[in-house]
């Protein structure tokens, strides 16, 4: 009498452990958005509606405030030290795409204060908004940082770095996002 209990408990013990694996591998990074640019694809740029606080200003702004125009979407944080190596060439990038385009810097669960003495101690000359609560990141697949997303003046994606951005990737980036 006692075996279809112990059978009963085996079947409910295994299909746990399946859900646990299951729900372990789900939580694995978005590569989404990775294989369609990388398959050539332009896939839309996710939550361009999406408003977010600006930083250092006062109101919101979305990704969709910048259609018409290149946008070099860039996740960072006051705490990640690539952030802090790619900050100045970002900054000279600004001055080159000029009214052609911007580059959109976005805070990766940064405190304000912080996030406004990095931005005054790398002069950064663009825009930035606060994601503190993470309402844009995840739909861009972010979890490490610096990431960047170049998004043509339609609004997709042309090319990604998930990590810290060159000049060579910069140039190549927004001349295909420039030509299309």
């Amino acid at each position: 009498m006692k075996r279809p209990g112990v059978i009963v408990i085996a079947v409910l013990g295994a299909l746990l452990a399946g859900l646990l694996v299951y729900g372990v591998a789900q939580q694995g990074d978005d590569t989404t958005l990775d294989a369609a640019v990388r398959d050539g694809k332009r896939p839309a740029a996710p939550d361009q509606t999406r408003t977010l606080p600006r930083l250092g200003a006062s109101g919101t702004a979305s990704l969709a405030d910048y259609r018409g125009k290149v946008v070099v979407l860039n996740f960072w944080a006051s705490w990640c030290t690539p952030c802090r190596q790619e900050a100045p060439l970002l900054s000279r990038f600004q001055s080159k795409l000029g009214s052609r385009g911007t580059v959109l810097g976005v805070t990766y669960k940064d405190d304000p204060v912080d996030s406004l003495a990095f931005a005054r101690k790398y002069d950064l000359h663009y825009p930035s908004l606060r994601d503190s609560k993470l309402e844009l990141a995840p739909s861009y697949g972010t979890r490490a940082l610096p990431e960047t997303f170049v998004i043509d003046r339609r609004g997709r994606i042309v090319a990604l770095s998930r990590g810290e951005v060159s000049q060579a990737f910069l140039n190549n980036a927004v001349s295909e996002a420039l030509a299309s």
